[in-house]
């Protein structure tokens, strides 16, 4: 776990290794979230970034005899 500072502007800097994994480019829009006693950075996509992301999910639904 990293610990981060906040500045005199209540800014933070979110270390290399996050950004690297969470693929964090410079203009990247975030969530805010205060859960409980934390705060929470979503990253924001872009629609088009979502395209395709559930091809291949399995669509068969299941019913019972009775249900069909």
């Amino acid at each position: 776990m990293k610990a981060v500072t906040v500045s005199s502007k209540f800014q933070v800097v979110i270390p290399r290794e996050v950004r690297e994994a969470m693929e964090l480019q410079p203009g990247t829009k975030v969530q805010v979230l205060q859960y409980e006693n934390r705060i929470e950075l979503i990253p924001l996509k872009q629609p088009k970034a979502l395209r395709g992301f559930i091809r291949g999910i399995e669509t068969e639904v299941l019913r019972e005899e009775d249900r069909v």
